[in-house]
């Protein structure tokens, strides 16, 4: 159980750190691999730590940041199900390594050892970005179109603003109607071009969308290992209703393609996390 801990929480502050640091991106996941390391001693856990971060190593390179996926969703699979089999045939220890004899942490129907600890820690802090770059994946953001060889986009066709993300995913912009104007560009002035035009200040964009996705997910892994179904229902459902009226106003589909998509990897990587949680405390019974 104690390496199915590891390897998510190791997953989890990768991408975290990925995601934070742009710059001397290779130090802040150094220090990543030094904090697993070091916590792998302290529970004495030091091979799951190894193979955590052996894991992660190839997490990043088959899952690279601004990039394609070098591999799908299948390295999700694979970490998903190395973390069961962890959960299955590893029971968790009620001393492990140096914490263990200072360990005391009851909760209601028994005592959390350090185990169990890593374990949720673990699944949580992996459903805040990790889960993100999977559903990214899902989705296929290399189908956006790219600059290819070697050529500048002018000023003008650039958009003026990013594109809109919802659930830590980006959405297509809607395709403009024939013969409407494009939005937001400005008139060419008279004896030059609209690259010499001043540029229009930018309006500031919403970052909600960036942390609906984690919220959400944390709020469906606390409510099923909660046995909250009925609220559980309830927050899938809200969620539905909310984006409904900008579903229904897609007349192509792809806003609606990229809910349902990414809302379904989203709820199964979070369920699959409580679940393993739920089997790792039905183990220690």
């Amino acid at each position: 159980m104690i390496a199915a801990g590891l390897v998510l929480l190791a997953l989890g502050l990768a991408d975290l750190a990925r995601q934070a640091v742009h710059r001397h991106r290779w130090v802040a996941l150094a220090a990543v691999l030094i904090v697993v390391l070091a916590l792998g001693v302290v529970v004495d856990a030091v091979p799951a730590a190894a193979m955590a971060l052996a894991v992660t190593t190839g997490w990043v390179w088959l899952m690279p940041v601004g990039a394609p996926a070098r591999a799908g969703v299948w390295p999700a699979v694979a970490v998903f199900g190395l973390a069961t089999a962890s959960v299955a045939w590893i029971a968790p220890r009620s001393e492990p390594g140096l914490i263990g004899p200072v360990w005391r942490m009851p909760v209601p129907g028994g005592e959390l050892t350090p185990d169990h600890a890593v374990l949720v820690i673990g699944a949580a802090v992996f459903l805040l970005e990790s889960a993100n770059v999977v559903v990214r994946a899902a989705l296929g953001t290399h189908a956006l179109p790219a600059r290819t060889g070697g050529e500048r986009t002018p000023r003008s066709a650039e958009p003026r603003h990013p594109p809109p993300v919802s659930d830590g995913f980006v959405i297509p912009p809607r395709p403009p109607l024939p013969g409407a104007p494009a939005r937001d560009e400005p008139p060419e002035p008279e004896g030059g071009s609209a690259d010499d035009a001043v540029p229009l200040p930018e309006r500031p964009s919403l970052k909600g969308g960036r942390l609906i996705g984690p919220l959400e997910r944390i709020l469906v892994f606390a409510l099923t290992l909660a046995g909250a179904y009925a609220l559980l229902a309830a927050a899938l459902a809200a969620k539905g209703i909310v984006r409904f009226p900008e579903i229904s106003r897609d007349d192509a589909g792809d806003r609606a393609e990229y809910f349902l998509v990414g809302s379904l990897v989203s709820w199964v990587l979070a369920l699959a996390s409580a679940f393993l949680v739920w089997w790792g405390f039905g183990h220690a019974r």
